[in-house]
């Protein structure tokens, strides 16, 4: 939990702003991931605009607020429900996630709204964060908030990776896919990001709202016919992607469309960052850290079966490493729902995860996700260890139905290893810790 708490803390959405804005001398100062800086020049008139969405952007907000003070004219910003804060100048919004509502779609509009009327010399400041697809809305003409519901639903549960998922939302959208950049011009735009994708992506963060889009119509079709979804698809979204193929329908904005050339953009935190942080927590507690990749994809129980098999090696070889020894990954894998249980894509790893341990003494895992929420719950995810499955047995439960059923939600609750830390208003996607003893 330790070292779990340590990469948690590294993404705290506030304290990355800090990290990467400044004022100076009239200029609004970027620093990127290199050090490398961007000012953006200021005049006595212009104006400050902050906007954003996704789990982390009040605290976000609430650092441009300390930054730029009385320069922000006003803003908003729509944050998942339980998730907001109180500001100064920029309002906050509580909406619905994963699956958005009509408050999201509110909110997307008037955002929308927002960066249509800045002006020449003002600046838009964007904060972005996992969660900002969802609470980021605002459909294409003839595509209703049901018929975007009922797409999200069905991508969920068909285990599309995120970057599946925001392909089709792109081109179901008027704010996804580069349209705020587009409707921002000529103001210049500074989009501060808090990663929640695998290899920090700016078009797929959030949906990239702010960044030009490399996928096409065909691409989003394509999406939904691969994962088995494209005849239940509402009659709404099929036409309009239809039309988007025949080119009837502009797509949305391209690399190279001059409307985007202003935006600066700044990865503030990642996946990455966050494994960095674990590795030295588990350091300072005496286990020797290997982090195998911030990239893990995949069925949340192979991905299980992988991560038991590397730990198990080190503990019977001490390959890849010698115990004691913390081994950590990140990323974001998937679930195909075939049951009608409750539970998300971590608490389902961590349950695997303990069916693959049993039998062994001295490895233990967590599985959790970053924002404190794992699918539709209020957990984080799960712990494993060599008596998960045998502590349900004992209670007259059988852990590979409960898997087999997609619950995972009520498996571990009943065992004690559920993980639950209440929402933690950031979101650099999951993380996995394999402690291995000596």
């Amino acid at each position: 939990m330790r070292i779990f708490r340590a990469a948690v803390a590294a993404a705290d959405p506030h304290d990355a702003v800090r990290r990467h804005l400044a004022w100076e001398d009239g200029a609004v100062v970027v620093t990127q991931e290199d050090g490398r800086t961007t000012r953006v020049l200021m005049g006595p008139g212009d104006r400050v605009w902050v906007v954003g969405a996704g789990k982390g952007s009040a605290p976000m907000a609430a650092a441009v607020e300390e930054v730029l003070g009385n320069r922000i004219a006003g803003g908003l910003v729509c944050v998942k429900d339980g998730h907001g804060l109180p500001l100064e100048r920029v309002e906050v919004v509580e909406a619905s996630h994963p699956v958005p509502d009509a408050r999201g779609v509110a909110a997307g509009r008037r955002i929308l709204g927002i960066v249509r009327a800045a002006q020449a010399g003002d600046v838009v400041v964007s904060v972005l964060s996992g969660g900002g697809s969802a609470l980021l809305t605002a459909p294409a003409e003839g595509i209703g908030l049901d018929d975007v519901q009922e797409v999200t639903r069905l991508l969920l549960s068909s285990g599309a990776a995120i970057g599946e998922l925001n392909a089709v939302r792109k081109h179901l959208s008027q704010v996804k896919g580069g349209y705020l950049a587009a409707a921002a011009h000529p103001a210049r735009v500074v989009n501060l990001v808090l990663s929640d994708v695998i290899g920090d992506r700016l078009d797929v963060i959030a949906s990239g709202p702010f960044s030009p889009d490399p996928t096409t119509f065909e691409d989003a079709k394509e999406v939904l016919v691969r994962r088995e979804v494209w005849g239940r698809v509402p009659e709404p979204v099929r036409r309009h992607l239809e039309a988007g193929v025949r080119g009837e329908v502009p797509d949305t904005p391209k690399p190279g469309d001059p409307r985007l050339g202003g935006v600066v953009h700044a990865i503030v935190g990642s996946n990455r960052k966050s494994l960095e942080a674990a590795a030295a927590a588990a350091r300072e507690l005496g286990y020797a850290p290997l982090v195998l990749t911030s990239r893990m994809e995949g069925e949340a129980r192979e991905v299980a079966r992988v991560l038991a098999a590397v730990a198990c090696e080190a503990r019977e070889a001490g390959n890849p490493l010698p115990a004691p020894a913390c081994i950590l990954a990140g990323g974001e894998t998937t679930v195909t729902i075939r049951g009608n249980g409750k539970g998300g894509r971590n608490q389902e790893l961590a349950l695997a995860l303990g069916l693959a341990l049993e039998g062994w003494v001295g490895v233990v895992g967590l599985s959790g996700g970053t924002d404190g929420t794992d699918g539709p719950t209020d957990a984080a995810g799960g712990i494993a260890t060599p008596t998960t499955a045998r502590r349900g047995r004992d209670q007259g439960l059988d852990p590979e139905s409960f898997l087999r059923n997609n619950d995972s939600y009520r498996y571990l609750e009943a065992v004690g290893d559920l993980l639950v830390t209440g929402p933690t208003r950031t979101n650099v996607m999951d993380v996995q810790v394999m402690l291995v003893a000596p």
